[in-house]
């Protein structure tokens, strides 16, 4: 049998009841196809801009920073390390100066003191780290909470001092 032929076999009522259901069928599909996802992308575009001007904002700082980088004028060796000494506190690091090359010990350092002095001497004694060799170690630190532990960081590293007209 035909489905023309099935159609026809039904009664008036069943087949309003088949066309109705196919009509929301219909519908259905079309929303879950063509609006639905049209509605959750107008949904996340708020989020999305915002994200986006996150990443334009941060992009560009980046751009800034390499630009002041780039027309920065460069130090002269004995200038880099009379600045990295200035830079390093006595307690926590020793220099050791090897012709181009500084060797610091670390010891007991915390990581945002690290992190502080490491971008400091990055821009004002325009010195890079060649290699680092660290081991982390919990300390009881000054967190205001005393007895919370901090994270601190022993270890080695190289630093390369700058030579006069050749940026690091």
């Amino acid at each position: 049998m035909t489905l023309r032929a099935r159609w026809q076999a039904l009664s008036p009522r069943e087949q309003r009841g088949v066309s109705v259901l196919g009509v929301l069928v219909g519908v259905l599909l079309f929303w879950s196809i063509a609006i639905a996802p049209a509605l959750s992308t107008l949904r996340d575009s708020d989020n999305r801009r915002a994200q986006i001007g996150q990443q334009q904002a941060h992009m560009l700082a980046l751009q800034a920073q390499a630009k002041a980088l780039q027309t920065r004028t460069p130090l002269s060796r004995d200038e880099a390390l009379r600045t990295l000494q200035g830079l390093t506190p006595n307690a926590q690091m020793q220099l050791n100066v090897q012709g181009d090359r500084v060797a610091v010990q670390l010891k007991a350092v915390t990581a945002p003191t690290l992190a502080n002095w490491l971008a400091q001497v990055r821009s004002q004694a325009q010195t890079l780290p060649v290699e680092v060799h660290l081991t982390r170690s919990n300390t009881t630190g000054t967190a205001p909470a005393a007895t919370s532990p901090v994270v601190a960081w022993d270890g080695s590293m190289v630093l390369r001092l700058p030579t006069r007209g050749t940026a690091p």
